[in-house]
């Protein structure tokens, strides 16, 4: 079986309008700025937490997860390169070392309490520089 994928810039078009709405959101909301560096996840991982905490129903906060996602995705290909794909339905990245990840996905499993969207960067990211760089290792 095969699917169909569509490279950036169409496959980028929605997760990419995502994480921008979702950096809007948050600065007017939380009043908090998230500036695409990996340190920012950090604070994504500490609101995701809040509303695992408070039992927020996933139906509730299924477009935040996605944004979440989506804007964890867009830092690691600003950290290590890389591109979205569109396959079946859903949104994945290709890092530079040719590994899939999937951020959106992530931010639904740290609203169940295991995932975390900062780790996922740090995995991918670390990765992505050993792949291009061997000294790196």
């Amino acid at each position: 079986m095969t699917t169909k994928q569509e490279s950036r810039p169409q496959a980028a078009a929605k997760p990419v309008r995502w994480a921008a709405d979702t950096v809007s959101t948050i600065r007017e909301g939380a009043r908090l700025r998230l500036d695409y560096s990996a340190t920012s996840l950090w604070h994504v991982d500490r609101m995701i937490d809040e509303l695992r905490r408070e039992a927020t129903p996933y139906a509730a906060v299924e477009s935040v997860l996605r944004g979440f996602g989506a804007y964890a995705g867009e830092v690691i290909i600003r950290q290590a390169g890389g591109e979205w794909w569109a396959a079946d339905g859903g949104h994945w990245i290709h890092t530079g070392d040719g590994r899939p990840w999937n951020p959106i996905d992530e931010a639904r499993r740290c609203l169940a309490g295991h995932g975390s969207l900062r780790l996922l960067c740090r995995d991918a990211t670390t990765g992505a520089r050993e792949a291009l760089d061997p000294r790196a290792r």
